[in-house]
């Protein structure tokens, strides 16, 4: 219900159900505040935050009024708000004062200086002499791991981390010690923090206790630096992030905000798993091989090699996308060898897998919701994917479902939903259903009501036994074990009592059956009336949109290269790591086929050992492109920096760059132009009329020409000249950006209400830390002004074309006497993902490569703790630790795929020679 109050004698209409503080902030006014944060609510911890209230029915003759803390008071009809008032600002001043008695005088040598909301709060309300001239409490800091520094004399006591680690994040391991005037946050003893999404504290603190140690590594103050909107690259989720150099070195990765996806929290994949960009055993330089020896060629010879070693020694060209590639580069690629000679680099069973799930997303007829819409569910079913593995922000916005109900139940009894405490108080543990499958436990069974572990077949099964129980229309399981109606019915029970259900599988646990029955069960939901949302996770970036460009799996493109009459095979291999996707001994024969090879790619791999001509390309913070991710929504990350401004002698392009010139010299096309990303963009949707979604994810091509270019450093940015010092003692031209809206400068436009929705820097007048948001967003908490990036590219039909699923497999059967054991996944936020497990961080987080066992299997093959398993799969021998487990279903090998020499398309085939080996 909308209401009239009056803000400094103005009437404004706003909404009766927020408190004063989110209300004032949304109205663009300026309020000081500690412990208050939008996703977390109120306690009145502070006391920062005071305004003066009058409650009157004429607000002329009424003067009464009173101090109230802003953001525990709900705004009153015909209530008078003052925020500038004497009284007021001396409270203010008052309170921080104390709070800052015992702060230190570190600014200087704090990481957060100039990125501090304490120190835009103390600016805010004018507190710049202390009185305070005795000794100030101090406190040991802790080791809290690789990614975060640990500085407990900078605390204000606003309880900020706790709230949001423990009651939002499900984490368990760090708390609130000590009485009165000796808080003390932090773990009961030194240790890395647990939680996936620990780095969240390093933007949820107000001051510098929590900081971001691998910023330090490369640390510059936020005023020195160039900014960028960019997509995280770690998973398919597609997190918004802010990116930030100086000197050519990636030196901060923030949160951006984005209102549809991961609003104001990232995972700790993503926040610290970029710092592969940064390593010096990158290619920078393209190489030809010529005989033993290696060639190092500039960009002109390096394009004419390239024409020519295809042109004359090739009579076929093959092409090998990549799913951590952009849209742009695979389409380039795709353009270059031609559409039949495009294959995307994805194994046949993830392929498979994949176009499954497209087909479902766009023809089943059922809601695909954002990962905000996910929060409003009531009850979740998630069918053998380990989310906080997989797409750990989703497993995030599943623990905030899990709320859901107590936030009801508040709102029942007049609790708004912004008294956190109030709501916690009153849940006395109520919560909403999350119902899980899996091979083994999962980081979310903490909050799951039912869980079921089994082989995949048979969780297979048991989803097509539950879409049998809501709609006896859908396929009946047949022989269904009755050892499991007693889940069966709990899971349909709580299934039909829901008004809002989500379904939620994905690829990664390798089962396209178990894709089939989620469809089932959401077909069958929906039959019931019932407003189901369904969801599914995939293995990378742009797994989504490869396979909308080209559907010929790596697998065939193996066969096809070997089964090619002549020797005369040309082959270029986009940003993967074949053996990484293949069995090495199928990638080996082809490439003895392939007569001239080109990889491209920002790292090394085994496969360019190989090659006759390596081009390096930019990474995805020093170029442009466009990625799809889990739910079929595009977005477009932006160029951060050029990477020749710093190091003269590199030669490194955009792999789409790359791949356009060498197709126009190998023609012996002139180029009247220079290349601009726009067209590429342009070329897909001409080619591929149903993504011209991609067109609305990037800025608008007269915007980048005519209009005033944006940002991409804060005002205050300083040094141009320093900067490039030891590159050329003479003050070099500012970098021109001719594919995006963006300078590479403080020269621009930065108006946080201006019509763009690709925001460089979180930054307002006042505003320095990340709480700046707030100055972005229509309302706080909600969307962006101009709305919020990015665009969905695969659409919803209302009504379903799919029939219902038949793919019903036979149960998992141990085979006794036969040395087969099936190997499933088990994933890792740390070093299941190809790029980020090159971070030195992410490295000494991962654990060790092991196997996993079921207790019972190993008293069958006499194995004990102190040994090794030793097997043999797809040709691989593999020699591990291991570990034990009571829940993996016996006659099953868990292993880490992903990790080194651990590949991913192990997952469902079978190990044999399976054996211990003593240490």
């Amino acid at each position: 219900m909308m209401i009239s109050i009056y803000i400094e004698g103005k009437k404004y209409t706003v909404e009766d159900s927020k408190n004063i503080l989110e209300t004032c902030l949304s109205l663009g006014f300026d309020i000081p505040y500690f412990c208050w944060h939008p996703a977390l609510g109120s306690v009145g911890a502070c006391r920062q935050c005071a305004v003066k209230q009058q409650h009157f029915g004429n607000a002329i003759k009424d003067t009464k009024s009173h101090l109230v803390m802003s953001c525990m008071t709900p705004v009153a009809d015909g209530s008078s708000i003052i925020i500038f008032d004497d009284e007021v600002e001396e409270f203010r001043k008052s309170i921080l004062e104390l709070l800052m008695i015992n702060h230190p005088h570190d600014c200087p040598i704090c990481e957060e200086g100039g990125n501090c909301h304490l120190q835009d709060m103390t600016a805010m309300v004018g507190q710049t002499y202390r009185r305070y001239r005795f000794n100030k409490r101090t406190h040991y800091n802790q080791y809290l791991g690789p990614f975060i520094g640990h500085e407990m004399n900078r605390c204000i006591t606003c309880y900020r981390c706790i709230r949001y680690y423990n009651d939002y994040a499900g984490g368990d391991d760090l708390g609130v010690f000590g009485v009165h005037d000796n808080i003390y946050f932090g773990r009961v003893q030194d240790g890395m923090l647990r939680s996936e999404f620990s780095g969240n504290l390093i933007e949820i603190c107000p001051t510098g206790v929590f900081t971001d140690k691998t910023q330090s590594q490369n640390y510059t103050r936020k005023w020195d630096m160039i900014f960028a909107p960019s997509i995280c690259q770690q998973c398919s989720v597609g997190c918004n992030i802010i990116v930030g150099e100086r000197y050519g070195k990636l030196c901060r990765v923030e949160n951006r905000y984005n209102g549809n996806i991961n609003g104001y929290f990232l995972c700790d994949r993503g926040r610290f798993g970029c710092n592969y960009v940064n390593i010096d055993n990158r290619p920078k330089i393209p190489s030809n091989k010529q005989g033993d020896n290696w060639v190092v060629l500039n960009e002109r010879q390096a394009i004419q090699e390239a024409a020519n070693g295809l042109k004359y020694n090739c009579n076929r060209i093959i092409g090998i996308g990549s799913s951590r590639a952009s849209m742009e580069s695979n389409f380039s690629l795709l353009k270059l060898v031609g559409p039949d000679n495009f294959y995307n680099g994805i194994n046949n069973l993830e392929q498979e897998r994949l176009l499954l799930i497209i087909e479902i997303l766009c023809n089943s007829g059922i809601q695909v919701p954002s990962l905000r819409e996910v929060e409003s569910y009531d009850t979740v079913l998630i069918l053998g994917e380990d989310l906080t593995q997989t797409g750990a922000r989703v497993a995030l916005s599943i623990r905030q479902v899990v709320k859901g109900k107590a936030r009801k139940d508040a709102g029942d009894q007049g609790i708004f939903d912004w008294q956190s405490a109030a709501i916690i108080n009153s849940s006395q543990g109520i919560k909403n259903n999350i119902l899980i499958t899996g091979v083994d436990k999962t980081k979310l069974d903490d909050v799951a009501i039912l869980t079921y572990y089994d082989s995949v077949q048979n969780q297979a099964r048991f989803g097509f036994a539950i879409a049998h129980a809501l709609d006896h229309t859908a396929p009946e399981v047949k022989d269904f074990d009755s050892k499991l109606n007693e889940k069966l019915d709990i899971v349909v029970q709580k299934l039909m009592e829901a008004h809002k259900p989500l379904i939620i599988s994905g690829s990664n646990a390798g089962s396209k059956e178990l894709i089939a029955s989620a469809a089932n069960i959401a077909r069958a939901l929906k039959n019931r009336g019932s407003e189901v949302g369904i969801t599914f996770i995939v293995g990378e970036v742009n797994s989504i949109g490869l396979v909308m460009l080209g559907k010929k799996s790596l697998d065939a493109a193996l066969v096809d290269i070997c089964s090619t009459d002549t020797s005369s095979v040309g082959l270029i291999v986009l940003e993967s790591d074949l053996y990484r996707h293949a069995q090495a001994n199928q990638v080996d024969v082809a490439l003895n086929k392939v007569n001239y090879l080109i990889v491209l790619d920002h790292q090394c791999t085994l496969i360019q050992k190989k090659a006759n001509l390596v081009l390096p390309v930019s990474s995805f913070v020093e170029s442009d492109g466009t990625v799809i991710n889990y739910e079929g929504r595009a977005q477009r990350f932006f160029r951060l920096y050029k990477p020749q401004s710093y190091e003269k002698n590199t030669v490194i392009l955009e792999s789409w760059r790359w791949l356009y010139l060498i197709h126009d010299c190998y023609i012996n096309y002139i180029r009247k132009k220079n290349l601009h990303i726009d067209q590429i963009i342009d070329a897909i949707i001409y080619y591929f009329p149903k993504l011209i979604g991609i067109k609305q994810a990037s800025p608008d091509a007269s915007f980048r020409i005519y209009g005033q270019k944006l940002a991409r450093a804060p005002h205050r940015y300083s040094g141009r000249t320093a900067m490039y010092a030891n590159v050329d003692v003479h003050e070099p031209y500012i970098s021109q950006d001719d594919d995006t809206m963006f300078s590479f400068s403080m020269e621009g436009n930065h108006n946080v209400q201006s019509f763009h929705k690709q925001v460089a820097f979180a930054w307002a007048p006042g505003w320095n830390s990340p709480q700046a948001w707030n100055k972005f967003q229509d309302k706080v908490g909600e969307n962006l002004y101009s709305g919020n990036p990015g665009i969905r590219v695969l659409h919803t039909d209302n009504g379903s074309t799919l029939s219902w699923f038949n793919m019903i497999p036979q149960s998992f059967k141990i085979m006794k006497n036969v040395d087969r054991w099936l190997i499933v996944p088990y994933w890792h936020l740390f070093g299941s993902e190809e790029t980020s497990q090159r971070s030195k961080c992410i490295q000494d987080c991962m654990p060790n490569p092991y196997v996993m066992l079921n207790q019972l299997d190993a008293l069958q093959l006499k194995i004990q703790k102190n040994m090794l398993l030793k097997f043999t799969c797809a040709d691989q021998i593999l020699c591990l630790p291991i570990k034990f487990s009571t829940n993996l279903p016996t006659g099953h090998i868990g292993l880490p795929l992903g990790f080194p020499d651990i590949p991913l398309f192990l997952s469902g085939m079978y190990a044999q020679d399976v054996q211990g080996v003593l240490l």
